[in-house]
């Protein structure tokens, strides 16, 4: 056991709020952390996907969805992205803090695993990982615990559960799967997947495997990793739009949202040795034929504002 390990964890402690203030600073630990520790691949997949989370915070605040929500709905959908982005971060960042002190003094990550209430799934993965050096099956290991991690605090969460998985809105952008996870590229190139079911922790597994899949793939990974390592994450979807030839529409995060203070529930180990987790880890995952989606892109936007319409007209109809 290491002699310092008060000092240590006070100092992870101290890290992980630091980059935990929002969703750009996530965004930027991720990236950063991968570059310096490019053997943990699930790092740059959160950066990815909190990309995509800071997008879709922002178009909350753009032209079109302040004309389907009214300010309560839109701060009940923001929170909830927020929420989960803050809650990842703050069980997996400890983690990834952790596993870089012990890859530089050759310590043992179980002993100090445990004063991090790392569940015992994700802290037997890592131990597999420091034996066995399975980058893909440690990747997938971190992609099922934070699924599992952000069920009881996001998912079932009242407020969250009603105002927003239960909402007419939630249920049309999951019937169009306008839930869908970008990677784009500097030539203006996007990639990506939908899920459709959010609400389901078995289908945010699979698409995280698929997105590791995707961003991994040997074909496309230079161009995601070209785009991620040169293009400063803002919050706006002119991140990649810009590269599309496109005008800025929507705002930049730090514009429109203030830094939200967030309050750490009691915290509980979700694993109990469910045998279906285990057999999750297996590489069972499949990419469609499609992958490219910037045309798809282009016939959702302009859906998701019929859609907006469409509501608009039925709410004024109700109303004479």
């Amino acid at each position: 056991m290491v002699k310092n390990t008060k000092e240590i964890m006070a100092k992870i402690q101290k890290e992980t709020e630091r980059w935990n203030m929002d969703n750009i600073s996530r965004t930027v630990f991720y990236h950063r952390f991968y570059q310096q520790n490019s053997e943990i691949k699930w790092a740059f997949l959160a950066s990815m996907v909190s990309r995509n989370a800071g997008w879709s915070m922002c178009d909350l605040q753009g032209e079109w969805f302040p004309k389907a929500l009214n300010k309560k709905q839109l701060m009940n959908f923001f929170m909830t992205y927020e929420r989960a982005n803050w809650t990842i971060f703050e069980d997996a960042a400890p983690q990834l803090l952790l596993y870089e002190y012990c890859k530089k003094t050759n310590s043992s990550f179980l002993d100090l695993g445990q004063e991090l209430e790392i569940s015992s799934f994700i802290l037997e993965e890592w131990e597999t990982f420091f034996k066995s050096r399975n980058e893909e099956r440690l990747m997938t290991a971190l992609i099922i615990n934070e699924q599992h991690v952000i069920e009881g605090p996001v998912m079932e969460h009242h407020t969250y559960a009603k105002e927003v998985f239960h909402s007419f809105f939630f249920t049309v952008q999951d019937w169009f799967h306008f839930s869908t996870v970008l990677f784009p590229t500097l030539e203006g190139e996007l990639y990506g997947l939908s899920v459709s079911r959010f609400c389901h922790t078995k289908n945010r597994i699979v698409l995280g495997k698929k997105l590791a899949k995707l961003l991994f793939h040997p074909k496309y990974y230079p161009s995601f990793f070209r785009f991620a390592s040169t293009t400063f994450p803002t919050g706006s979807r002119f991140d990649y739009e810009s590269k599309m030839g496109k005008k800025r529409e929507g705002p930049m995060l730090r514009q429109v949202y203030p830094i939200i203070q967030h309050h750490r529930g009691k915290k509980r180990d979700w694993y109990n040795r469910q045998a279906l987790v285990k057999k999750m880890l297996e590489n069972d995952v499949r990419l469609p034929p499609e992958l490219a989606l910037s045309d798809w892109y282009e016939k959702k936007r302009s859906e998701i504002r019929i859609a907006i319409e469409i509501e608009n007209l039925l709410i004024k109809k109700s109303r004479n």
